[in-house]
């Protein structure tokens, strides 16, 4: 807890007016010879004194929390935040509390605390709102006293925070499956045991047409039924998902339109894969720095990643290239949303696909986004390699952006 430790700085404008005048009028009339003119001085100048005196010297000792209902919100979705005052000391006075908030998420809210006895808590409650996804702080609180004559006020802070994620806009991208097609159908053909190794062995009842030499003898022993290792294992289909947040990429400040798009469609295919078996890497720069790019990842975390995810200054295409190329040669579905900014770094990223392999790109081009004149990009450097792409701006709608790649997905292959 922090506070205004000076007793001229706890004074108000009104304060400071009174303890100047009262300086002035009693050295006037002390010089002048005006005891009445001195005594009216010297009452203007104890007055705020005595206000401070009388104020508690010790500030209060509150703990706060705060539980957010839901826990995770979605754009536009009002959210309710309960606020716990609890009194671990002794009586405290009556204060003006505010709530400090980011703007995105509504007014601050402001309200009463009463005296509270040693033990005793409140609980307030305000609503927050906010039409963009986001990591949001609420807090700290801001306390304020003001004493009856208006002359000083007095401002404590409580610190404690608590995170709000409101998350990314996510559409539906429909039921149809992506089929698989040549090697970049992960987990279409069989896994043999060879490659995962004892541990991934399955047992099963004998099934007319089991050959002899694959029954498990200690479990049909411990059974007393024929008993068969399940030899094949189908793999799960592996999917990586790269976004690019390079800056200077995507036009705009504050709240890049190119970005959130970007984000959103990530978002949305991360769901639809899930959704239908995949299993899912996402690369973006915080997951390298993190050092979870390479790990599956599950939805929940995804989201909250990408609640996080902002546009940065040193970013770099080339990186997240380095790592997805790890991937591809695996056979792995590859998606992208990516700018059309670098034609360099574009046919980096491009040269990492391998014959036979999918590899999805949601191309942005910053022209149609208000970032130059559209055309003027290098929106047909992935196509070129093999990647099937779909060009999209600011009003393009993601689930018909994804029906384009989809299709695209089960034409030919190079």
């Amino acid at each position: 807890m922090t506070q205004s430790a000076s007793p001229w700085g706890l004074l108000t404008a009104r304060g400071k007016v009174f303890a100047v005048l009262g300086v002035l009028l009693g050295v006037a009339g002390t010089f002048l010879g005006y005891e009445d003119v001195t005594r009216v001085g010297l009452a203007l100048l104890l007055l705020p004194a005595l206000v401070v005196l009388l104020l508690p010297r010790r500030p209060p000792q509150l703990t706060v929390s705060r539980e957010v209902t839901p826990q995770r919100l979605t754009p536009e979705e009002r959210g309710e935040v309960e606020v716990r005052f609890r009194n671990v000391g002794g009586r405290s006075a009556v204060y003006l509390a505010e709530e400090h908030l980011d703007y995105q998420l509504g007014d601050r809210p402001r309200y009463i605390l009463p005296r509270m006895g040693t033990g005793e808590e409140r609980r307030l409650r305000y609503t927050v709102r906010s039409r963009h996804r986001g990591a949001y702080s609420l807090g700290p609180i801001v306390l304020r006293q003001r004493d009856p004559f208006g002359l000083v006020f007095r401002t404590l802070q409580l610190t404690s925070r608590t995170e709000l994620l409101v998350l990314p806009r996510v559409v539906s991208l429909g039921d149809e499956r992506l089929r698989g097609s040549s090697r970049g159908s992960e987990g279409e053909m069989p896994q043999m045991i060879a490659l995962h190794g004892e541990d991934d062995v399955s047992i099963r009842s004998y099934r007319d047409g089991d050959e002899l030499r694959r029954v498990h003898w200690p479990a049909t022993a411990h059974r007393g039924e024929l008993m068969v290792r399940q030899e094949d294992r189908p793999a799960r289909r592996r999917a990586v998902l790269l976004l690019d947040s390079r800056a200077a990429a995507h036009p705009g400040c504050g709240v890049h339109p190119s970005y959130e798009w970007a984000v959103s469609a990530v978002a949305s295919v991360a769901r639809h894969l899930v959704a239908d078996g995949f299993v899912v890497h996402l690369l973006t720069d915080g997951t390298l720095r993190d050092g979870i790019a390479g790990h599956q990842v599950e939805l929940g975390t995804l989201m909250d990643t990408l609640a996080r995810a902002q546009p940065e200054e040193d970013s770099r295409l080339d990186r997240l290239t380095a790592a997805a190329s790890s991937f591809t040669s695996g056979g792995v579905l590859l998606v992208a949303a990516v700018v059309a900014h670098d034609e360099g770094e574009l046919r980096a990223l491009a040269s990492i696909r391998q014959p036979g392999s999918r590899a999805l790109a949601f191309v942005l081009d910053p022209g149609k986004f208000g970032g130059g004149t559209t055309g003027d990009h290098p929106t047909g450097v992935l196509a070129d390699a093999g990647w099937r792409t779909v060009t999209v701006g600011p009003h393009t709608e993601i689930a018909q952006a994804w029906v384009s790649l989809r299709s695209s997905a089960l034409g030919r292959s190079a």
